[in-house]
């Protein structure tokens, strides 16, 4: 199935496919031709990754990026595997593998540098560029990105926090068809601002 040619239609294509009850192996809002061109010619993507808009996957040495299994890498992440910088002055670009571990979430915004590696279990920050390894299991943020706790204490404070939060399940989303009625709950809800959704 090709996605429709209109924003609207496109974007009720593209939402549909991202929550139906059986996801595909990857979840992405790349033109499917280009990621799966991108996957014949070297880019090594795992199981159950979403891909969401307008991010970059280094059109011109994407096969030097791996991505692991359960990755998410939210809107307009740029993932680069050279850096022209050094062409003019030294005649060459400089290229670097990226490889970003399983259950890895990667947050709006951020730019991954060549030469990356990003560990299992990690969580980087809206809008940092990460320029040096992570260790598996740490969170980073900021512009150089740098450690700022680690995945497990994070989990163990969110997972408090949501048993004091409103808890709402897929219906209260726009793939599950939320209704205006829903969405005046949730906000109702709401009060202290957080809540929690599937």
């Amino acid at each position: 199935m090709r996605p429709p040619h209109s924003y609207t239609s496109a974007l009720k294509w593209y939402l549909k496919k991202l929550f139906r009850p059986n996801p595909p192996q990857i979840t992405s809002t790349l033109a499917k031709s280009q990621l799966e061109q991108m996957v014949e010619g070297g880019l090594k993507i795992g199981k159950d990754v979403a891909i969401l808009n307008d991010v970059i996957i280094d059109p011109s040495h994407y096969w030097h990026i791996s991505i692991g299994d359960e990755v998410t890498i939210a809107p307009r992440v740029h993932i680069l595997a050279h850096d022209a910088s050094t062409k003019r002055i030294l005649g060459y670009t400089r290229i670097g593998k990226v490889h970003i571990g399983n259950r890895v979430f990667i947050g709006t915004g951020s730019i991954i540098l060549p030469g990356v590696t990003i560990g299992d279990n990690s969580i980087v920050g809206a809008g940092s560029v990460v320029t040096r390894n992570i260790a598996a299991g740490t969170i980073v943020a900021g512009n150089p990105a740098k450690a700022i706790g680690t995945t497990e204490r994070f989990t163990e404070r969110r997972s408090r926090e949501m048993q004091s939060c409103p808890v709402f399940e897929a219906e209260y989303t726009v793939g599950g068809g939320v209704t205006l009625e829903k969405k005046k709950e949730m906000n109702d809800a709401m009060s202290d601002g957080i809540a929690y959704i599937r």
